[in-house]
């Protein structure tokens, strides 16, 4: 009604078995059995890679 945007960012700990993220990058992610107290999602594939 009002054509407004909303961006939802939502910040979560994920393994990263390879390291080829960085912080700022566009990744995808699936959930995943819990391998630590905090970590239950999985790197899939980096996105957007951050300037």
């Amino acid at each position: 009604m009002y054509k407004k945007y909303i961006i939802h960012i939502k910040k979560c700990k994920v393994h990263d078995e390879k390291n080829e993220a960085h912080i700022g990058d566009k990744v995808q992610i699936v959930e995943c059995r819990p391998l630590s107290r905090d970590k239950c999602w999985r790197l899939v594939e980096v996105l957007k890679q951050a300037q």
